[in-house]
């Protein structure tokens, strides 16, 4: 834990708010391994949680009062529990109402706060760091009000502040790695049942690097609802033949394949993505049990090559650093991680191979695209929690 950060966090608190905090909490941001677009299906994802997190220090109040700073954007604000509106204005603290909405929705009883905020998740990179502040948001509510809140119901609750209050349209994938991650593990979930394992990483002498393409993700939110629309016309298709199905996580692949002349040709293909994909991460789980890390790599390269030709959610600078990555000895698998049209792609690579991936990534990316790239060195952390100060 950077003990800098910590130091910063509570002496802003002390100018903000004078005194001390009474508690201080983070909730990481993470990077799915595979299984992209798939958790709106009830289908399959493998995500860890990383080592870029949001930090909140926060004080109990009297009254129903929240007043929140953020460290990183210099800027305050102030709203009442018992009145909570979307901000047009300062749309970071939207987060932070949608979790307190819901929770007094829950009908859990809850006391105003005042906090600071800060975090060094990348924004519009795609390794969540709105799902990071929902998180660390209701922890920091539960934990301050000496409430008990289920981790999945925590993950869920922040799932629909994000729907609800924010308005997009996530999958569960994010609240839950973020509440619910170990160190050194990556985390199997079932985006229907919620039933999840997490899985020993056996990454010795092996690094997960994130490269951050420097592309903010421009068309993600109109796309992402697209693909989403898709894939529920081809399950409404399907469901004449395949009665009882409800989300693409019921279709065989041979049965995709046997009626797909009656489905229209863009579904069929986000169809083909997301049943092809929802199998990769089950292999997935067995090759890295298997310790089988070439079966692994292979599956993370045909998930990429999945996304850009089939679900089209890649983009020129997300191919580019999987090129980059795919032509060095030492990686072992790369793919664009998160929703696309930019963000960060996630490479498995041999740690003797690492030097290497960092300095092609900073001599040819900006070359081929004009944009100065971002190389996070990541390891699989703990999910939500209590930071001692």
């Amino acid at each position: 834990m950077n003990n800098e950060r910590i130091d910063k966090l509570v002496n802003s608190f002390k100018d903000k708010f004078d005194g001390n905090p009474d508690i201080l909490v983070r909730a990481p941001g993470r990077v799915n391994l595979i299984g992209e677009h798939t958790d709106y299906n009830d289908g399959f994802v493998f995500p860890v949680a990383i080592d870029r997190d949001i930090m909140i220090a926060s004080r109990r109040r009297d009254d129903l009062i929240v007043r929140l700073y953020s460290l990183d954007f210099d800027q305050s604000v102030e709203f009442s529990l018992g009145d909570i509106k979307y901000d047009e204005e300062q749309k970071w603290s939207n987060y932070p109402r949608g979790v307190a909405f819901f929770l007094q929705e829950s009908e859990y009883k809850i006391s105003g706060l005042d906090a600071v905020i800060t975090g060094n998740v990348p924004l519009g990179a795609g390794l969540s760091s709105s799902a990071a502040m929902e998180v660390a948001m209701a922890t920091t509510f539960e934990k301050i009000n000496g409430l008990t809140i289920e981790p999945a119901e925590m993950a869920l609750l922040c799932q629909k502040a994000e729907n609800k209050f924010v308005g997009m349209n996530c999958g569960i994938m994010d609240q839950f790695i973020s509440r619910m991650g170990k160190k050194d593990h990556a985390l199997l979930l079932d985006c229907r049942s919620l039933e999840y394992d997490l899985i020993p990483l056996n990454l010795e002498n092996i690094k997960i690097v994130v490269c951050d393409t420097g592309k903010k993700r421009g068309l993600v939110d109109s796309e992402y609802n697209k693909r989403r629309a898709e894939c529920e016309r081809g399950v409404k298709i399907l469901e004449k033949f395949l009665p009882g199905i409800s989300a693409l996580r019921d279709v065989e692949f041979s049965d995709l394949i046997k009626y797909s002349g009656h489905i229209p040709e863009i579904t069929e293909k986000r169809c083909r993505y997301v049943i092809k994909e929802n199998i990769r991460v089950l292999e997935s789980v067995e090759a890295i049990e298997e310790f089988d890390l070439l079966k692994f790599g292979d599956l993370m390269n045909e998930s990429h090559i999945g996304l850009r030709d089939e679900y089209e959610v890649s983009c020129p600078e997300l191919d580019a650093m999987v090129e980059i990555a795919w032509k060095i000895d030492g990686v072992i698998g790369s793919r664009m991680t998160g929703a696309g049209f930019g963000g960060c792609t996630v490479s498995v690579v041999v740690e003797d191979s690492l030097q290497e991936l960092i300095d092609k990534v900073n001599e040819e990316y900006p070359k081929r695209t004009g944009l100065q790239p971002e190389i996070y060195i990541c390891t699989a952390e703990d999910g939500a929690g209590v930071v001692e100060i």
